[in-house]
């Protein structure tokens, strides 16, 4: 039996342990430099059957539980642990200071977790750590890593079918309303064979990821992708890499990593960040797939680090561009192991308009866009019109489509959105369920090129982020800022997506300190969302477009800003 034969993820941990118990699993690297822990596929199986046995004594099948790890070991456990006693688990980041984070508290709202389970460090007394104090009463809390492994005798064997639930992944960015997507154990194992074909994962191969565990790529690739194709899985901490870049490669270079990933703003952070004294030291010639996906791919970005590293044995053909989305459990598309980069040359204006038109090399004013791939197993991917829902032919603009077998069950508790999101029909042919990804692109002799979103949300150096969280904040950080006023978007600054606040004032707003206003909304903004605010426009009353039903218009605005044709602009 392999990897491709088993129907859930317990049978996936069972056969490890049977075939290499003394096989390392995973290694946590919290310096980047130095492994501290370290779990075979045995030691493993004994913490993760001894986390189940104690949650069957406290909860049903099918409850949810709240995941709140740092980064490191002890969250694989206490994940596998869930899986195994038929508990769903909730992964979500640890509270920073002493604020509950909104979007914690929504989670915990719309999960209805009963237990919520956390590194003893964390649980002062067994009790809820102090930030999430009050936040649901009722929920228990359990410090996985205080117990027993012996209790692994009283874990009842849990069969989950390929349908059960594994867990529910929630989407970053709204702090109002984030959505949990139900992503059950087949959708996870088929799209973890996808990316162990695509990627081609070896028996000397091995893993490293920095990615956090609650987001999608952290969890699949990093954590579930080892396990699934036997490799050793190298963990490090995301805040060892953004303080010191060159941390991850030094890592690849001395576990002699093949397969690595990040999104986009990493590999351009690395080439611009990262000094030649340093990157002499560095030995990437044995890392084999450099994934690159969860934002806008840059053709600049590929091509610099590849120059930039080239003398430390890093090949461009290395790099794996891709897309997906949680939706999708997590790959849609991505270039296989060993191929070059596709890139195509296009007309800009047309491209916006639906249409691609080739260009020349040389056309300074065109725009590279760089190609996706295509998946490896039974994912369908369609251009669809998205106002006719009828499939567009190869080289023309429209909605991105998903259907197959890694696309998740829907939403939590969202029957609506659900239906209108993952149940599409093509209206031409009638095929179908698709799921609507919201995102714009075309297909190019078989790959698929990315090139805009339909929906609000933006991306900014990997993170989505919704617009209307954003407006709420700059709104409340000035008495003079308009309620219901304020509109969120992104535009391209060479390359790169970067944030446009564009914000009404009262009309009895006078002589303000525009310099200390902006200064404050920068400064809210970069506190509740962690990202810089590019440019601020102020606009008198009635300045932001709007539907006929009082719906902020933000593509509109987007094109306003653009064209500097902002009506009542101040």
């Amino acid at each position: 039996m392999n990897s491709a034969d088993v129907a859930t993820l317990t049978e996936l941990l069972r056969l490890r342990e049977t075939e290499t118990p003394d096989r390392a699993a995973f290694r946590f690297l919290p310096d980047g430099l130095a492994v501290t822990k370290e779990l075979t596929y045995a030691e493993l199986g004994v913490r993760v059957r001894a986390i189940a046995a104690e949650l069957q004594e406290r909860l049903p099948p099918g409850s949810r539980a709240l995941l709140l790890y740092p980064p490191g070991l002890e969250f694989v456990c206490a994940f596998l642990g869930c899986l195994h006693a038929g508990v769903i688990a909730v992964p979500v980041y640890p509270p920073r200071g002493h604020d509950v984070d909104p979007r914690i508290r929504s989670i915990v709202q719309d999960a209805a977790p009963a237990l919520g389970l956390a590194p003893a460090s964390m649980l002062p007394a067994g009790t809820a750590p102090p930030p999430l104090a009050g936040l649901n009463p009722g929920m228990a809390w359990l410090a996985t890593d205080s117990v027993d492994p012996a209790g692994q005798a009283d874990w009842r064997h849990w069969k989950p079918t390929p349908s059960t639930v594994a867990h529910l992944q929630y989407t970053s960015g709204s702090t109002a309303a984030p959505t949990g997507v139900i992503v059950t154990h087949h959708n996870l194992l088929r799209n973890l064979l996808d990316m162990h074909h695509g990627w081609r994962h070896e028996p000397d191969s091995v893993i490293l990821s920095w990615l956090p565990h609650f987001h999608d790529m952290g969890l699949v690739y990093g954590v579930l992708e080892p396990l699934f194709a036997g490799i050793p899985g190298y963990l490090m901490p995301a805040i060892t890499f953004i303080q010191r870049p060159v941390r991850w490669l030094q890592a690849i270079t001395t576990f002699g990593v093949t397969h690595s990933v990040a999104p986009n703003f990493a590999y351009d952070l690395c080439a611009r960040k990262i000094k030649a004294a340093d990157r002499d030291r560095l030995d990437l010639s044995h890392w084999h797939v450099a994934i690159n996906g969860a934002e806008p791919i840059r053709a600049e970005t590929l091509k610099q680090f590849a120059a930039y590293f080239a003398s430390c044995g890093f090949r461009e053909e290395a790099f794996c561009p891709g897309y997906g989305l949680a939706e999708a459990t997590l790959k849609v598309t991505s270039s296989r192991r060993g191929e070059p980069v596709r890139y195509a040359r296009v007309d800009g204006d047309a491209l916006d308009l639906g249409r691609v038109e080739a260009r020349p090399s040389d056309d300074t004013q065109a725009r590279t866009l760089v190609g996706c791939g295509r998946s490896e197993i039974d994912t369908e991917v369609v251009i669809a019109d998205p106002a006719t829902s009828r499939a567009l032919g190869d080289g023309a603009v429209g909605e991105v489509w998903v259907g197959g077998s890694t696309v998740a069950s829907g939403y939590w508790q969202l029957p609506e959105r659900t239906a209108t999101s993952f149940a599409a029909t093509l209206a031409d042919t009638g095929r179908g369920p698709f799921l609507r990804t919201g995102d714009l692109g075309f297909i190019l002799d078989g790959d698929l090129f990315i090139n805009g979103r339909l929906k609000d949300m933006l991306i900014i150096r990997g993170q989505n982020h919704y617009p209307q969280d954003i407006e709420l904040t700059v709104e409340a950080c000035h008495a003079a800022f308009r309620q219901n006023g304020c509109a969120a978007f992104a535009v391209n600054v060479e390359g790169e997506e970067r944030l446009v606040v564009a914000q009404e004032l009262e009309r009895e707003a006078r002589e303000l300190d525009v310099e200390e206003v902006i200064g404050l909304a920068r400064q809210a903004v970069a506190e509740a969302h962690e990202i810089g605010v590019y440019d601020m426009v102020f606009l008198r009353p009635g300045g932001i477009p709007r539907t006929s039903s009082g719906k902020i218009q933000r593509h509109a605005c987007r094109r306003a800003y653009l064209d500097g044709a902002f009506r009542g602009r101040l």
